[in-house]
């Protein structure tokens, strides 16, 4: 019994080793869409975008731009952030001091933004609808929104040179066989055309609508993966494929984002119960040499310990007063 123990510590911590080790590499490789001659690239073009809508968000905004500079993505940044945290009195506020650090540490542009209300809708209505708002970032050909409850395990810069259409999206594999579209990670050409939806509709419903049979579909592998999929038990939509295997430690190894979907499991960034969270970690499988194979649990269980540990990155001391009389580098909607 001794023995076998010993064994399935050491896979443990072999798995762990090279989730790690998987990790450090992601920011050094190059996909072949960006083999053309980059020097002549104005990325000052393209952008990543997110939207802010509280506190909580801002921080999640803030480690996926710490991400990104990380791993040396070129586009602008772009954090769309509501008026009322740009306020004068909100000075010496947390708030102030991780925009200061975004911008000034992460190179983001910070964009004021007016959070989208309706007498029709409610709270994540609003929310939902706020994150629209980058159709109308029109200094830039192509921006590439990203919803701020994942995780970047790589930059994304090849997606901005995918073949010219008004919105490119991955189709929502987890809803196949219906064929909707993931407003999740959305790289679009800034127009206003958003604006002449109905009230009360949600960003995949709007989407969904506009542009559900025009839009440019790109592989929900390796760009859309969600958090769930590792404690899932066949992962055909996934892989796309009935005949080919699921391999854990592959699938994270190619993702570049990771987008945290455990219902009826809190966001990670809120209080989880333990209880909880060893109720719904992934089983481990035997293997045919009879040992334990914990490949799936590690890596679930590291996608949110990883996230609790960079939102350190949130830290707020010291307060740095914001330079509002300077709006230079704040655009316009």
């Amino acid at each position: 019994m001794s023995s076998k123990r010993h064994r399935v510590v050491f896979i443990a911590v072999l798995t762990t080793f090279l989730i790690f080790y998987l990790q450090s590499q992601t920011g050094q490789r190059t996909s072949s869409w960006l083999s053309r001659a980059e020097k002549d690239v104005d990325w000052s073009r393209f952008a990543y975008t997110q939207y802010v809508t509280n506190s909580e968000y801002l921080c999640n905004s803030l480690m996926f731009f710490e991400a990104l500079k990380r791993y040396g993505s070129r586009p602008d940044r772009v954090m769309m952030v509501p008026e009322s945290m740009l306020e004068p009195e909100m000075v010496n506020s947390s708030d102030a001091y991780l925009l200061n650090k975004a911008r000034d540490e992460y190179n983001v542009k910070l964009v004021p933004i007016t959070i989208q209300t309706n007498w029709a809708g409610d709270a994540t209505w609003a929310d939902s609808y706020t994150k629209l708002l980058a159709f109308n970032q029109t200094k830039y050909d192509r921006v590439l929104s990203i919803d701020s409850d994942s995780r970047l395990l790589q930059a994304m810069d090849e997606l901005f040179f995918l073949p010219d259409a008004p919105v490119a999206m991955p189709r929502a594999y987890w809803i196949s066989p219906e064929k909707i579209l993931s407003s999740q990670l959305m790289l679009i050409q800034p127009s206003e055309r958003v604006q002449s939806v109905k009230s009360g509709e949600y960003d995949m419903e709007i989407v969904n609508q506009l542009y559900g049979d025009s839009a440019l579909i790109f592989p929900h592998r390796r760009y859309d993966l969600l958090s769930g999929e590792f404690r899932n038990d066949k992962h055909a939509h996934y892989l796309g494929s009935e005949l080919e295997t699921w391999d854990p430690a592959a699938a994270y190894s190619e993702a570049k984002l990771i987008h945290f979907s455990d219902w009826p499991l809190p966001k990670p960034w809120k209080p989880m119960r333990e209880e909880d969270r060893l109720a719904a970690q992934p089983n481990c499988t035997r293997m045919t040499s009879g040992e334990e194979d914990c490949t799936t649990r590690i890596i679930w269980n590291s996608l949110y310990t990883d996230f609790r540990t960079k939102r350190k990155v949130c830290s707020t001391l010291p307060v740095i007063p914001f330079p509002y009389t300077d709006s230079s580098s704040l655009g316009n909607l």
